[in-house]
């Protein structure tokens, strides 16, 4: 049986990366998937293959910075599918790579809002939603940078993804009793357009126990464990899927 059959499921930074391999994948594990990425074009391409393999589907294009983003992604799942029961806020932001005194407030509150902000707004429209539905599961992208490490350069990615680990611990005392768990993903490097040049993937390998990056697709079947059935007893927990990262540190 579909791990996520007769699902409906949001996924936030869904037009590459994590984001569209975790879409795919739950569409196929049976969820019905609300894709969301700031553009367009990508997210129907997303759309367009889950639907021609006979899945289910609808994009919402926008800023999950933007809390009118996060309201048409609730009622999109709503009104197209019949309500919410797993919320991946994936999307994220590096921003600006400098030390921390040359980086500029605008620049140090766009990581916070993209990181950090948006996943309280997602949290915030998704909760009701998911209770009217008995609980379900919410999962936050955090990261290895900020939770076990820093990273030269990185501290406004560090601060906003180690403040969603506290968002994460807050919602499970709040709602766990009410069926909802909430969990963080932390990956560690991933084969996306986010780990740049050769030099810096290899980099990137070097910092891990496996000696690798991750595929996008081994990151999602983490997300899945978090968002299903498996993971019936796990709430307010931190997931390393990172390779062993954290362990060598």
């Amino acid at each position: 049986m579909a791990i996520l059959r007769d699902k409906v499921a949001i996924v936030t930074g869904a037009s590459s990366g994590i984001g569209r391999a975790t879409a795919m994948l739950f569409a196929s594990e049976g969820a019905a998937v609300v894709v969301n990425a700031r553009t367009g074009a990508a997210l129907d391409e997303v759309v367009a293959a889950i639907m021609n393999k006979g899945g289910r589907a609808r994009a919402v294009a926008g800023d999950v910075a933007d809390e009118d983003t996060q309201v048409a992604l609730v009622k999109t799942a709503q009104t197209a599918f019949g309500g919410l029961d797993v919320a991946f806020n994936n999307a994220g932001l590096v921003g600006a790579v400098k030390p921390l005194a040359e980086i500029t407030l605008e620049e140090w509150n766009q990581v916070l809002s993209v990181n950090l902000t948006a996943a309280f707004l997602g949290a915030r429209h998704q909760l009701p939603a998911l209770l009217e539905r008995g609980g379900g599961t919410l999962v936050f992208t955090s990261s290895f940078v900020g939770t076990s490490v820093g990273l030269p350069g990185m501290a406004a990615y560090a601060a906003a993804k180690a403040g969603l680990m506290g968002l994460v611990k807050g919602l499970t005392a709040d709602y766990a009793a009410q069926g909802v768990r909430a969990n963080a993903l932390l990956p560690g490097g991933v084969d996306t357009a986010m780990a740049g040049d050769t030099a810096q993937r290899e980099w990137a390998a070097g910092l891990h126990a496996l000696k690798r990056i991750a595929r996008p697709d081994e990151i999602a079947q983490a997300a899945l464990f978090l968002a299903g059935p498996m993971s019936s007893f796990v709430a307010g927990s931190a997931l390393f899927a990172d390779g062993g990262n954290a362990a060598v540190k």
